[in-house]
């Protein structure tokens, strides 16, 4: 994400959902040290009680993680506001900080977060006679007096499942930027506070603190409504949500910026949001697609970095550290969106494609036994579905595995005046790799040179300035393959010159050794 002016209502966003809160806990465990002294039973207990309630400050995190994106959909459908869905969230979280330490973690910690938002909301509705129509709604369905078995009964009944896809849609709609949609999305569905993304984008807190406050605004000035689109309109903002989370995928899984090759936590905030999509739209093939792909990807990460966190690439991955149950539920994931594909009437889209290109890694027990070949039909479909110069450039790449450096070289040269590809550092990579491949040393040597130039990542420009210095080494470029994380044109996150391969930006994975 792109950092952009900081200035404004920034400030003014409302809380990180833990830190505030917590650290009258922790301070109140361990005050009083004089007490201590003069008590020494008192003073042995204290570690105990400290203990105690970090378990259940990290518990509550763990809960808000779970149902965040639940608690806030439930409130968002009651009141029709975005903004005041969260902060009534935000006040359940703070009271159940305040709380738990005190009287344990409940049984059902997300239904009773839920009963208190939604007390929280009759009471605001109570001091806001403007709001006497929605006091009306909230408390036929809240019964007065404290929470009780009836009260948490009747919180199964509600639509759950579709107020979260309500919210997905609102979270990702189009009135929003790019970023804003990721910054909101992260917020609400993945339960992030505004300093952890900012640290996964290494943009400042107040960077995207104010985007999430113009995010609120903006949807609430627009009007979005709080629904799942029907009709055309429906695919339309399906491709949206699926382009965020592909977005966010792709920054955790090669970072545009900064010191590290891998961001491991946005691949699986980003995993779980996918996952959570196919299970709230089981009938959309390209929602299954997406889960598949990002499942595989995963599946190799923690072989995509050596011991000093320098990137391995794919060629030269220890493929048994690969996590087979990732994989198998990308191909079971797979499977469901050909199935629905096949249900639908549909060809394979975007994400699918990308999904099977990845499967054929997957599948090879070795980076020999890849069947390129079939990758580059793959691509051919890819290209027909979401034509690009980022799909071109990935098909030359696979080209050249299938028949040799010469016929990958002549498709990428193809290439070199494509502007959209100006500027994005993965060109003069693949094109250094076929040209190592071919035995022409010195000029595979200016290529790679140039692309470290063109990176903002610092693993991957170490990596590249060591095969400028020896264009023989390893193959970089070339042996990678269905993994998302290619960028055009420096921009934020994004695929491809700036679109997902899902809105036709061509956001198709690179091969690039990832």
């Amino acid at each position: 994400m792109d950092a952009d002016d900081t200035t404004g209502e920034a400030a003014t966003d409302a809380v990180s959902p833990h830190s505030e809160a917590v650290s009258p806990h922790s301070e109140a465990a361990g005050a009083h040290p004089e007490a201590a002294s003069a008590h020494p039973e008192a003073a042995s207990a204290q570690p105990e009680a400290a203990g105690a309630a970090s378990a259940t400050v990290a518990a509550i995190e763990a809960v808000w993680r779970i149902e965040a994106a639940r608690l806030i959909a439930g409130l968002a459908r009651l009141t029709h506001d975005v903004g005041l869905a969260e902060e009534l969230a935000q006040d359940a979280l703070v009271a159940a900080l305040e709380q738990w330490p005190r009287t344990g973690v409940p049984d059902r910690p997300g239904a009773w977060l839920t009963t208190t938002a939604r007390r929280r909301a009759v009471d605001r509705f109570r001091r806001e006679r403007t709001y006497a129509r929605k006091l009306e709604a909230l408390a036929h369905e809240l019964p007065a007096g404290a929470p009780g078995a009836d009260d948490l009964a009747r919180l199964d009944e509600d639509p759950i499942e579709d107020d979260v896809l309500r919210l997905v849609f609102t979270a990702c709609h189009p009135v929003l930027s790019t970023e804003a949609r990721v910054a909101l999305t992260l917020r609400l569905l993945g339960g992030l506070r505004t300093d952890e993304i900012a640290r996964a984008f290494l943009v400042p807190e107040a960077t995207v603190a104010q985007r999430i406050v113009r995010a609120k605004k903006t949807l609430a000035k627009a009007g979005v409504p709080f629904e799942v689109p029907q009709g055309p309109e429906r695919a339309e903002r399906l491709a949206s949500v699926l382009g965020v989370i592909y977005l966010i995928f792709n920054e955790g899984y090669a970072a545009t910026a900064g010191d590290d090759w891998m961001r491991p936590a946005l691949c699986e905030d980003a995993s779980r949001l996918a996952r959570l999509l196919a299970a709230l739209m089981p009938d959309e093939p390209e929602a299954h697609g997406l889960a598949a792909l990002l499942e595989i990807q995963a599946s190799r990460a923690a072989a995509r970095t050596g011991p000093s966190g320098e990137p391995v690439l794919l060629a030269d991955q220890d493929r048994r550290r690969w996590d087979p149950l990732l994989i198998r539920r990308g191909f079971a994931a797979l499977a469901r969106a050909e199935a629905a594909g096949k249900a639908a009437g549909a060809a394979p889209g975007p994400y699918t494609l990308q999904a099977a290109i990845a499967a054929c890694h997957a599948r090879a027990r070795t980076a020999r036994e890849t069947d390129w070949r079939a990758i580059v039909r793959l691509y051919d479909a890819l290209a027909l579905r979401a034509p690009s110069p980022v799909v071109a450039l990935n098909r030359a790449v696979a080209l050249g595995m299938a028949d040799g450096p010469a016929a990958g070289l002549a498709a990428v040269d193809e290439l070199s005046g494509e502007p959209s590809l100006q500027g994005y550092h993965l060109l003069p990579t693949v094109r250094g790799d076929l040209l190592a491949r071919l035995g022409r040393y010195e000029e595979a040597r200016a290529e790679f040179a140039h692309a470290a130039t063109l990176t903002r990542n610092a693993r991957e420009r170490e990596l590249l300035l060591s095969r400028a210095g020896d264009p023989r080494g390893g193959v970089a470029g070339t042996t990678g393959g269905g993994a998302p994380g290619t960028r055009g044109g420096g921009t934020t996150g994004t695929t491809g010159g700036g679109a997902s391969a899902a809105t036709g930006g061509g956001g198709a994975p690179a091969h690039t050794g990832r």
